[in-house]
């Protein structure tokens, strides 16, 4: 579905939506996306429910989380839901009591493991972590263990998790994979496994032939090949991680009440056909992915414990930095 036509269907159906005459009333969002999809959001959002406003602020994460610890600990005005790149940064906020329980009645459109159980925060998309490589590579790699045969050694890149968010939940899921774990990481080192900067520098490197293996998300490789960029994006066998960029309200939120529906209208039909429109993979299960995705089945999922990803994050991080440097 375009763009285009996903807004005239939101504004086709908004008036039928629940909430309709509710008084005026300002969310403030705090988001990760990237302003293009935050300001494409934020409209479809309000054009389904024209009595709210949303005023949103966009950085990087870890931005927005130092913004937001700031504004706690002045008592100055703060979000009232946050939309941001991974599960373990909610898990945080989740323990230290910021965030507020919401069940939506979406969450049965979703696999139990995109969203938190208690209803603290919901995954909104899946951005995959797979294999990429140069359309005239010697070897067509289908699992991650490929990447460790002497075939591949000296070739790959990879994102290092000292810089990317997207890196650092893929090493926790694969480290705890009972036939992947930190062997296998100690077997990319061993192969000569380039590790630096994040995805973009992992996709010039593949174009470009300078590695023509790398480990890389999966919108940016796709979106590349659509283009006619000589790369190729696979799902391994053995599972693609993944971020899952949740939604979730804070525990003061001054509006919870929209606050709620803006949940609930990211977690829609209506929210997941824009996330296929923006060309990621929607989290929602009855939603086909956009064009270059494999069928939504077809996609093997390796799991994130998030609370233990959480716990073991800084140790993950000095064990990864002593393989690999940086």
């Amino acid at each position: 579905m375009s763009y285009l036509k996903l807004h005239r269907w939101i504004l086709a159906t908004a008036l039928a939506l629940p909430g309709a005459a509710f008084a005026q009333q300002t969310l403030t969002l705090y988001t990760s996306q990237p302003n293009t999809d935050a300001q494409m959001t934020v409209d479809a959002f309000t054009q389904a429910n024209p009595d709210i406003k949303v005023d949103w602020v966009r950085d990087g994460t870890t931005q927005l989380m130092t913004r937001l610890r700031a504004e706690l600990s002045a008592g100055v005005t703060k979000p009232d839901l946050l939309l941001i790149a991974d599960s373990v940064t909610m898990e945080s906020l989740k323990r230290e009591g910021l965030l507020q329980a919401y069940l939506s009645p979406e969450r049965d459109q979703y696999d139990a493991e995109l969203y938190d159980q208690e209803g603290y925060y919901y995954g909104t998309k899946m951005i995959t972590t797979g294999i990429a490589y140069h359309t005239r590579a010697a070897q067509q790699p289908e699992r991650w263990q490929d990447l460790v045969n002497e075939q591949y050694r000296n070739q790959v890149a990879m994102p290092s998790p000292l810089y990317s968010g997207a890196a650092l939940i893929h090493l926790a899921a694969l480290t705890d994979h009972s036939d992947l774990g930190w062997d296998y990481y100690t077997a990319l080192n061993q192969n000569g496994v380039s590790a630096q900067g994040g995805n973009g520098a992992v996709l010039s490197a593949i174009t470009s032939g300078t590695k023509p293996y790398g480990v890389i998300v999966d919108f940016m490789a796709i979106r590349e090949a659509a283009k006619g960029s000589p790369i190729q994006f696979i799902f391994p066998e053995e599972g693609v991680t993944a971020v899952t960029e949740p939604v979730a309200i804070l525990k003061d939120a001054a509006n919870p009440e929209a606050a709620q529906r803006f949940v609930d209208f990211v977690l829609s039909e209506a929210g997941q056909q824009l996330v296929q429109a923006q060309g990621y993979l929607p989290a929602r299960e009855d939603i086909d992915p956009p064009e270059g995705f494999p069928a939504r089945n077809e996609i093997k999922l390796i799991p994130l414990n998030a609370g233990k990803a959480l716990d073991q994050a800084e140790s993950n991080k000095q064990r990864f930095s002593e393989l690999f440097g940086g």
